[in-house]
């Protein structure tokens, strides 16, 4: 098992701290969501993990090595930060193949790669040539190359098709599942919400939050139910008495603040209400993630209303 672990990493441009003394651990095993305003220190963090960059101060290691020292780095790491970065004039299979033999990787790898993402039948076509979507895929199948323990993603969904975006929904949960450790970093809080069993949330380059993402809306959820009933009035003066807030939406139900729907439902049984209708609602992860770093945002925008929250049936 193999873990990206970053110490106290500290990284300034100038006079600008991009990250600020950032401790956490990418584990094995599960989906790791790496979210934050613009100017959070993401991309940063990605590029110290990969060398790209040099620290100011601090470590980041993977497997207890910094990548830099790792003769054949394909195979411990699989990354996608820039799906423009391949080069246009090269056809998709020669890209691979340069990859491959600079890692010393075996040729089967790159027609194995070529037909997970899909893209065997574009494989000698060149870039240039690729949509946004097909040039995504082009990089999922370099960063799979090396069969690596290892995967960071950039915005892996961008361009990707609703088809192309449940392949990656499968493939990261694939990943994921057989013991990797899977990094992806995106602005679409609903399909994180979707992919990431755990969030490491920055702002402003400190960290904010490091937990399981259903941990995460929790604790930015205020507890609230929706029901709708045969006898609203009955109803509302039983929860009243047993110290709920209970108002009304306008549609004939009750939102009762403070309450579970196992609670109201409990109610509504013991005074023999019948229930039509009966919801918990919690907030969704975009509220969550917006509720811990509004104050992180290097560029915000005045709001004339909350969105509202999202519901589960019961």
């Amino acid at each position: 098992m193999t873990s990206i672990d970053v110490k106290e990493l500290t990284k300034e441009y100038g006079g600008t701290r991009a990250l600020d003394r950032l401790t956490c651990a990418i584990e094995p095993g599960r989906v790791t969501g790496f979210l934050g305003p613009n100017g959070a220190g993401k991309s940063t963090t990605m590029r110290l993990v990969l060398g790209l960059d040099r620290p100011t101060s601090g470590t980041v290691t993977v497997g207890g090595h910094r990548y830099a020292t790792l003769p054949e780095p394909l195979r411990t790491v699989g990354a996608l930060l820039d799906a423009q970065a391949a080069h246009g004039t090269r056809r998709a299979r020669d890209h691979l193949r340069f990859l491959a033999v600079s890692n010393r990787l075996p040729a089967r790898r790159v027609d194995e790669v070529l037909q997970e993402t899909g893209l065997t039948a574009v494989a000698h076509r060149r870039i240039r040539t690729f949509s946004l979507g097909m040039r995504q895929r082009l990089g999922i199948a370099a960063a799979l190359l090396g069969d690596p323990p290892v995967l960071m993603l950039d915005e892996p969904t961008n361009g990707l098709d609703p088809e192309g975006i449940i392949w990656m929904r499968h493939l990261l949960r694939r990943l994921a599942d057989e013991g990797r450790t899977v990094l992806v970093s995106s602005h679409l809080m609903n399909e994180t919400a979707v992919l990431a069993d755990h969030l490491v949330v920055l702002g402003r380059g400190r960290l904010l939050a490091d937990v399981p993402t259903a941990d995460f809306i929790g604790r930015h959820s205020h507890p609230r139910v929706r029901v709708r009933t045969t006898d609203p009035g009955r109803l509302r003066s039983a929860l009243l008495a047993r110290g709920h807030t209970v108002t009304e939406d306008g549609d004939g139900r009750l939102l009762v603040d403070g309450a579970t729907a196992e609670h109201v439902g409990v109610a509504a049984a013991r005074e023999g209400v019948s229930v039509l209708e009966l919801a918990d609602e919690r907030a969704s992860l975009e509220q969550a993630y917006l509720a811990l770093t509004s104050a992180d945002a290097e560029f915000t925008a005045a709001s004339s209303a909350s969105a509202p929250a999202a519901s589960e049936g019961v």
